[in-house]
């Protein structure tokens, strides 16, 4: 890793630079494949789930068969850990159901806010080296909350034209069965356009490579939303003398090791840790099966020292990491004043993992700086806040002289009169009584 040693606060935005591709190279290779999905639907899905993953799918449908076998591969023990995952992810998302917000604003003016559910939810869940079957939990759940009418999943197959077990078993326990065996950005056109087989829906979800990353936003300019922009995985842990510094370099590895372009940086006030997580990377790096990944992030990470807490706070909000862990022994400094992270976890027994599977906060969040400005997935993001109002005869007496007023300086003539019929028509019926 590189350590940086007080580094002027003027170096900040290159040092702490994401290693992202250059996603301008992919725009023509996703734009070819969204066209020929538009025009050839479910032709153009095989021909590149043929080119892509190496297999041709006559069925790209998961049957009921394939469900139930999938369940008996996984073990029991996994099974539990999923269980107690989908428990503690429940009871989270459930704590965040909004009751009807209603308010009269002035005497005869009601207006109140609902949520309603999105109707159409599509879920793209990775596949290959890791396949992400947590990420179904995560994105399955708050969508079952929310009450979404149709949620579907599309998975990359792997060589045998299959899905990986967990994803399968976790999707059926989550009550989802609409599976489909596409990955990529013929999965995400399918989704954006749909086809025979494969829906349309109104919003896509789940994290991906950066051709998914790229297809995803492409699915916008077609009138299909997406829970966020997404890019590689990143962390960032501040950390003083009270750090263990084993613990330190376990969770930097534990985001390193999800792919080459991840990011991870310590910042600490603390040399000491800082060559002690040194010296615990490279020690417990050796020992990962996904030893080569690892080390081509930790090749674009950081180790940064910093003089004081508020220099520290600074430098994160800067940022803006998507995960963040604070081990400190003035957390609450760090907790109170944070602004710009997609999910924060306190302390020494916190570890990234948690988030990532079983304490309850979703583990889709917003990276590459967009914590600035974007939430990580949670129930709202299944749901459409809508607004209604009522207004009666004395409510529209008490405001109608504003809105012809308001209506009247902006030059638009019919939205006064909209009004100014409805104040006559009471003033007439007053009048004849």
């Amino acid at each position: 890793m590189n350590k940086i040693i007080n580094p002027a606060e003027a170096t900040w935005a290159s040092i702490l630079q994401r290693p992202t591709s250059n996603y301008s190279d992919l725009d023509e290779i996703i734009t070819q494949i969204f066209k020929e999905v538009q025009t050839k639907r479910d032709v153009a899905v095989s021909k590149y789930t043929s080119l892509f993953d190496g297999i041709t799918i006559d069925n790209t449908l998961v049957t009921d068969q394939e469900i139930e076998l999938a369940s008996k591969e996984i073990s029991d023990e996994l099974k539990a850990a999923i269980n107690l995952a989908k428990a503690n992810i429940e009871k989270f998302h459930l704590a965040q159901k909004s009751q009807k917000i209603e308010v009269e604003t002035t005497e005869g003016v009601v207006c109140w806010q609902e949520k309603r559910p999105i109707q159409k939810i599509g879920l793209y869940i990775p596949g290959g080296t890791a396949p992400l079957f947590s990420t179904v939990l995560m994105l399955a759940i708050p969508a079952k909350i929310a009450n979404c009418k149709e949620i579907i999943i599309c998975s990359p197959p792997n060589k045998k034209g299959e899905i990986h077990p967990a994803i399968l078993y976790t999707a059926q326990l989550c009550g989802i069965t609409k599976i489909y065996k596409v990955g990529g950005i013929q999965a995400i056109a399918a989704m954006t356009f749909g086809t025979a087989i494969i829906p349309k829906v109104f919003k896509i979800f789940g994290p991906g490579n950066q051709f998914v990353t790229v297809a995803k936003q492409k699915a916008t300019q077609f009138g299909v939303a997406i829970d966020m922009p997404a890019g590689p995985s990143e962390l960032l842990i501040v950390a003083d003398e009270s750090a263990n510094s084993s613990f330190i370099a376990s969770d930097l590895l534990s985001q390193a090791e999800h792919g080459t372009d991840s990011q991870v940086i310590l910042v600490t006030t603390s040399k000491t840790i800082l060559y002690q997580v040194e010296t615990e990377i490279t020690k417990q790096i050796q020992n990962l099966p996904r030893k080569a990944i690892a080390e081509q992030a930790i090749a674009n990470s950081k180790l940064i020292y910093v003089e004081n807490d508020a220099l520290a706070l600074t430098l994160i909000n800067e940022y803006g990491p998507e995960h963040l862990i604070v081990c400190c022994k003035n957390e609450c400094f760090f907790v109170d004043a944070i602004e710009n992270a997609g999910s924060v976890f306190i302390g020494n027994f916190t570890p990234e993992s948690a988030g990532d599977y079983a304490s309850g906060t979703n583990h889709t969040l917003p990276t590459n700086g967009f914590a600035k400005n974007y939430s990580g997935v949670n129930l709202d993001s299944f749901q459409k806040a809508m607004t209604f109002q009522k207004i009666s005869e004395k409510g529209i007496q008490n405001i109608g002289n504003a809105i012809e007023i308001m209506a009247e300086a902006e030059g638009l003539k019919a939205h006064k009169m909209a009004v100014s019929m409805r104040l006559e028509y009471i003033n007439n019926t007053i009048k004849s009584q």
